[in-house]
């Protein structure tokens, strides 16, 4: 037996005994004992909506009285001990011991918060009373994400609207990190990770403003939740050729290259200056590569580089707001090398020759040539064929030898011959 109803019928069976006998009258019993009585205050209590809101409700020396809960706006009577009047379902009431009742509020929403009473149903009536505050996380409206679509130099506004109770504070950020750059009618540039408000304005956007914005909504109750707007500027193509003038040896590999910016993507060639396209082959290759979302890297090598290939070469891009195209030169570098001088005895051969070109690209003949601006030195061939390829260009050029030469064969067969 629970201590609590022990002693609550030895307090009845005292009061009676002196109220029998005379030691006690009905009204000192009235003003001193006061029959029921509140235990604990009743607490106020936040609850997020769509979850169980909770009410405890002490009272002691309760007798013959009973208990009930009452909705303070309404004043409408919701249980009595532990029967519940209504037909809502949601409510219910639990009697865990002669002193505690509990009321249950389940799925709690913005309706339901307000001013609950536990009432006693003495003279005068006894009560206290509990505010229940219901709290909604905050949520942004579904029309809110997408794409804006701006031309540049004009103006963008991202909106975001959240719900909420209290209502929630809204944020705007880079998906990328990146500072958010706003240009302001007069002019005047604001920079910062995070801007606060619910419109995000921007005047004469560029494309660097261009990428993924995240708006943030957020009132102190979890979950916080955001959305993505994507901006998209849109503008005609710019090409920036890499170099404008390219020279290379025949039978050596070359690359040119240029770099596009266009929004949206554009379609993007390369062509000869007599306007015939380039086409991908054996020896042909083309290449682009994406650099972030506007920026595309086009290239074109050539491989064993042939007469027909030295010309003019444009990159051309072309989208829905325009076009544009980018020239680059390839012309025919020669290699340097001086006539020969025939001897007697022996019969000797003497090249001008960079010194170390053999001992730094003897052994890496067949790589690929990885700087257009080293072209000239890239060649791959062996020492004969080198020689072989030098005594057809110097007999056929003729003419005297140069005295620089002359001082270098002096030099040459003096070491020889000593």
């Amino acid at each position: 037996m629970k201590r609590g109803y022990i002693e609550d019928r030895i307090y009845f069976v005292l009061i009676t005994l002196m109220l029998s006998d005379g030691y006690l009258t009905k009204a000192d019993y009235l003003d001193n004992f006061g029959g029921p009585e509140f235990g604990s205050h009743m607490k106020n209590i936040t609850v997020i909506q769509g979850r169980e809101a909770v009410f405890t409700c002490t009272v002691r020396k309760l007798g013959q009285h009973k208990v009930a809960w009452i909705k303070a706006d309404t004043k409408g009577v919701l249980a009595i001990q532990d029967k519940v009047l209504t037909n809502f379902g949601k409510l219910s009431v639990t009697h865990e011991d002669m002193h505690t009742w509990t009321l249950h509020i389940k799925d709690v929403r913005r309706s339901d918060r307000g001013d609950y009473m536990c009432q006693v149903n003495t003279n005068p009536l006894r009560a206290q009373t509990g505010r229940l505050n219901v709290v909604v996380p905050p949520d942004i409206f579904a029309d809110v994400g997408g794409e804006v679509l701006i031309p540049e130099g004009g103006t963008a506004k991202l909106s975001c609207k959240a719900k909420g109770y209290p209502k929630p504070q809204v944020q705007w950020r880079r998906e990328d990190g990146k500072e958010i750059i706003v240009r302001g009618e007069n002019g005047i540039k604001k920079k910062a990770l995070i801007f606060d408000g619910e419109v995000l304005q921007m005047h004469k956007v560029t494309r660097t403003d261009m990428g993924s914005y995240f708006c943030i909504a957020s009132n102190g109750y979890p979950p916080s939740v955001s959305r993505r707007v994507v901006l998209t500027v849109h503008f005609p193509p710019s090409i920036h050729p890499s170099l404008q003038l390219v020279g290379a040896p025949s039978g050596t590999d070359v690359m040119l290259e240029c770099t596009v910016e266009a929004s949206p993507k554009a379609i993007s060639y390369w062509a000869k200056s007599n306007g015939d396209l380039v086409l991908p082959g054996d020896r042909i290759r083309t290449e682009e590569t994406e650099l972030n979302t506007y920026t595309v890297r086009m290239r074109l090598i050539i491989r064993r580089v042939e007469f027909s290939d030295f010309s003019g070469y444009k990159c051309a891009a072309k989208n829905s707001v325009g076009e544009s195209e980018g020239y680059t030169r390839l012309y025919e570098m020669k290699l340097e090398s001086t006539k020969p001088y025939r001897m007697t005895t022996p019969t000797t051969t003497v090249y001008r020759l960079e010194p170390d070109y053999y001992e730094d690209n003897y052994d890496n003949i067949n790589a690929p040539v990885q700087d257009v601006t080293q072209v000239s030195q890239a060649k791959k061939i062996d020492k004969k064929t080198f020689i072989e390829k030098e005594e057809r260009s110097v007999s056929s050029r003729g003419g005297e030898v140069s005295n620089r030469i002359s001082l270098f064969l002096i030099l040459y067969l003096t070491l020889y011959f000593s």
